[in-house]
């Protein structure tokens, strides 16, 4: 059995962790458990001080990891030991006092507002189902800012186009309720037609399915998005956690509260929904430019 197993269940069962999230900490505690058994002879990581930590920090950079990385798994190292103190298997955690590696802050440039215009005004989107899919995710994604996970957990059961709301699961089973606009229920509509068409695998209710009925997964959503946008935006990044960015920017230069946005968002604190004003930073500059009484020109 697993020196980590306990651990596994408790992100799992208790905390309600993503099986994504339990599968990158798990995976870096083995890679740090292999680093403690080839350099230390002992694979135990919770006997583990500092100092030792420390030594893998040094090789992981020597190997040209980036310090965002190191801090990531850094995080992953803090929350067993927490664990360990919480089930007293130690009295300490030997990151105690540990400092994280600075890294530069990471600017997540949003699609601007003619772009978006460009992918769902004028491109060509097949009556097909998946081109009514593809359109939808887009729409989706852009009306209401959800995740790429959460998306692609959504049921048919959780819309309801006579309220114009969809029921998002987010993380930790968090659940909200998230408005749907004109143009969203017309999508909506369209696609849950087409989809009646499907061969659908047995049982499956989720909204989302692949032409043979399946549930659609990671890849497959990040290529179409990928493939609609790179016809529309020289951006480098063109990815489903974009759009969301371009969600809360677009909300936000247009006057939105940043509670609601929070809230839309599913964020737990403010402070996880503050970095997108730094994306309408200039938009705010130009409104006060032209509105602050003591700027404007008689």
């Amino acid at each position: 059995m697993s020196q980590f197993s306990a651990y596994i269940n408790y992100l799992s069962l208790e905390k309600k962790y993503s099986p994504h999230t339990v599968i990158a900490y798990t995976k870096d505690l083995e890679v740090f458990s292999e680093f403690c058994l080839k350099t230390y002879d002992s694979s135990l990581i919770h006997d583990c001080g500092y100092s030792q930590i420390r030594s893998w920090i040094v090789f992981l950079l020597e190997e040209g990891v980036g310090n965002r990385t190191v801090n990531r798994k850094m995080a992953s190292l803090k929350s067993y030991y927490k664990f360990l103190l919480k089930t007293e298997q130690i009295k300490v955690s030997p990151l105690l006092k540990h400092k994280a590696l600075k890294v530069a802050k990471k600017v997540q440039i949003p699609f601007s507002v003619k772009e978006m215009e460009n992918v769902l005004g004028e491109l060509y989107f097949e009556d097909t189902f998946e081109g009514v899919r593809d359109r939808l995710m887009i729409e989706l994604f852009y009306a209401t800012g959800i995740r790429k996970a959460e998306l692609i957990g959504l049921r048919v059961s959780d819309v309801d186009l006579n309220n114009n709301t969809v029921k998002v699961l987010g993380k930790r089973n968090k659940e909200r309720i998230v408005p749907m606009v004109a143009s969203l229920n017309r999508c909506m509509r369209d696609y849950l037609s087409k989809r009646s068409e499907v061969m659908i695998t047995a049982d499956c209710g989720n909204l989302f399915l692949t032409k043979s009925g399946a549930k659609v997964y990671n890849s497959l959503v990040y290529r179409v998005i990928n493939s609609y946008f790179s016809k529309a935006s020289s951006k480098l990044k063109k990815s489903p956690h974009v759009l969301r960015h371009t969600f809360a920017t677009h909300l936000l230069n247009e006057g939105a509260d940043l509670n609601a946005v929070k809230e839309l968002l599913g964020h737990t604190s403010l402070a996880a929904t503050q970095v997108y004003v730094h994306n309408s930073m200039a938009k705010l500059k130009e409104t006060y430019q032209n509105s602050h009484p003591r700027n404007i020109k008689t």
